[in-house]
């Protein structure tokens, strides 16, 4: 199934390019009040929201997608977690281009781990990315999102794969300097996430999925999921030894070489194989 939020926080399931309405769904969605949980909703009741969606899809109006706005398929993780380097031929790309590494040190993932992206950088594809510091270079990197559906801390990696709600793509944009990663990939649209969320079903195997990226139409990423440093469940088994994973947070698995600038007018538009196409207009914040 392909659920995606639209407009004023619609619920959608996307077929044939097009979006049929299904927020009746939601009804099944528990009552909460202070302190709000740590999970976002949705996914912690994927399965009750879905069967519900089955039974109000029949009789649900519908629109094409491109008549839409689409919103971040996820509306509250607790955590957005980022593999850095996790293309082996991105690491070379990133040490070798000093618009890159800044002077950093750029090392291997295995030894400088996960970092986090606010929360508060997520947006979905018709939102857009507000560019900040456009004195500086400001990157594309498409990654592979990975949505948890199923809490668990110190997971390991033969029980990854039982803990995945889903799939999206993933924008995972910086502005390059000599900041950590965490500061410079934080700002506001900075994190982009859609176009929807596909359901772990709809994708038997994630670690086969090739995926590109262009700008204005120019070729700039094209790799494959099997090209990951550490892949999908040693991800997952990496960052639960280091905090528990919880319903809706959101693992973007890393880019390959290829990143490049974008300036305000550009178009970006990424591909992941079994998961769609995801348009995103880039301005000046």
């Amino acid at each position: 199934m392909r659920l995606c939020r639209f407009n004023d926080n619609r619920l959608g399931v996307v077929k044939d390019d097009q979006v049929f309405d299904v927020t009746e769904a939601l009804d099944v969605l528990p009552a909460v009040s202070y302190p709000l949980p740590r999970t976002d909703l949705l996914i912690a009741n994927l399965d009750k929201v879905r069967a519900r969606v089955e039974e109000v899809l029949p009789g649900a109006s519908s629109c094409p997608v491109s008549e839409v706005k689409l919103l971040s398929p996820v509306a509250n993780p607790g955590k957005l977690v980022a593999a850095p380097v996790n293309y082996r031929k991105h690491l070379e790309e990133a040490r070798a281009d000093a618009e890159i590494h800044h002077n950093n040190q750029i090392a291997e993932i295995q030894r400088i781990g996960l970092f986090l992206k606010a929360t508060s950088s997520l947006v979905g594809a018709g939102e857009g990315v507000a560019l900040r510091h456009t004195d500086r270079r400001n990157d594309h990197e498409i990654e592979l999102a990975v949505v948890i559906g199923k809490a668990g801390t110190r997971i390991s990696r033969e029980n990854a794969w039982d803990h995945i709600a889903g799939y999206c793509i993933g924008l995972d944009m910086t502005v390059r300097g000599p900041e950590e990663r965490s500061l410079r990939k934080s700002i506001d649209t900075y994190s982009v996430l859609g176009p929807w969320l596909v359901t772990a079903d709809e994708i038997p195997d994630a670690t086969q999925l090739d995926f590109w990226l262009t700008v204005n139409g120019e070729d700039r990423q094209r790799a494959n999921t099997r090209d990951l440093v550490l892949d999908i469940p040693e991800l997952i088994e990496f960052a639960s030894a280091f905090y528990t994973l919880h319903e809706g947070d959101v693992i973007y698995t890393g880019t390959p070489e290829g990143v490049g600038p974008v300036k305000a007018g550009d178009v970006i538009v990424a591909n992941i194989e079994g998961i769609g196409e995801m348009r995103v207009d880039v301005r000046s914040a």
